[in-house]
């Protein structure tokens, strides 16, 4: 199994596990978590990572079932609790590290087809840790002879302590049916709110690309070149996700029974040997 790789910048922290979905396991400013952080060795599962990558698309895939170019390609179930896959394949496959140093760190995952994703392709993620500053950057290419539907996005998982306040500003909010699945989008101003009897699980579009996490303790901002943001937490919750996304929950599908356009969905289609990248950093301060 590989090791894990530690990152540090003053008193900035990031562990990152390569061989468990190429996660980071924790981010620290000094002793004060940042994400939910356990410490790599002591991690069982991905899901109680920090944050890990949405590779090749993010959110479910409605009743793990991809519809694309006239063909149905059934996907494996993520969890048997849901009938859909989850988080696309990067996060639940092991990374090859191709660089690292105190401050840097590369990882690449190559996927040959299978009943998790029926298209091949290559993926990148970089780390680079500043003095409170994490910057990563996400990439994919189609390496398959047709062309495909792609996403990216990230997952990470912030402490939700008391009075945490969350701010961002977007137009519109994708609501949800009792399967979880996207069903129609309805204009809204974003999310200035509260966190603690907080009750969210859309994806937010037309995001500004910023948002804000502020507490008694830290001050977080997620930016990101992506213009989509999925949020959820909920009042039993100790953590809250704010995820930056490429395309709409389930976008692929809703594409296809015709719901709405590629772009409005943010769909990205990738010819063969074509990529696409997207960055997010999240900047944390010591509140004042």
């Amino acid at each position: 199994m590989t090791s894990a790789i530690q990152l540090s910048c003053n008193t900035f922290r990031c562990e990152i596990a390569p061989a468990l979905g190429g996660s980071i396991a924790g981010l620290w400013l000094g002793d004060i978590p940042v994400l939910r952080s356990t410490a790599a060795g002591l991690l069982t599962t991905v899901r109680q990572a920090g944050s890990y990558p949405l590779v090749p698309f993010s959110n479910r895939m409605g009743h793990a079932t991809l519809k694309w170019a006239g063909t149905s390609h059934p996907l494996v179930r993520t969890t048997a609790d849901e009938p859909h896959a989850i988080h696309g394949v990067g996060w639940l496959r092991p990374w090859t590290v191709l660089e690292a140093d105190p401050q840097f760190a590369l990882l690449a995952y190559e996927h040959k087809p299978d009943d998790t994703w029926p298209f091949a392709f290559d993926t990148s993620q970089a780390f680079r840790l500043r003095a409170n500053e994490l910057e990563l950057t996400l990439s994919i290419t189609n390496q398959s002879a047709v062309a495909t539907p792609v996403g990216l996005g990230w997952h990470p998982c912030f402490v939700k302590r008391p009075h945490s306040h969350i701010a961002f500003e977007a137009s519109g909010r994708w609501e949800m049916n009792a399967d979880k699945l996207p069903t129609h989008r309805v204009a809204v101003q974003g999310l200035d709110a509260d966190c603690a009897a907080l009750d969210v699980d859309h994806c937010f579009d037309g995001w500004a690309g910023a948002a804000s996490l502020r507490d008694a303790q830290l001050s977080t901002r997620v930016t990101s070149s992506l213009q989509r943001l999925v949020v959820f937490t909920h009042a039993g919750s100790d953590c809250i996700t704010m995820e930056p996304v490429s395309h709409v929950n389930n976008a692929i599908n809703l594409m296809g029974a015709g719901s709405a356009s590629a772009d409005a969905l943010g769909v990205r289609v990738l010819q063969p040997g074509e990529s696409m990248s997207a960055e997010m950093s999240i900047h944390v301060e010591k509140s004042e």
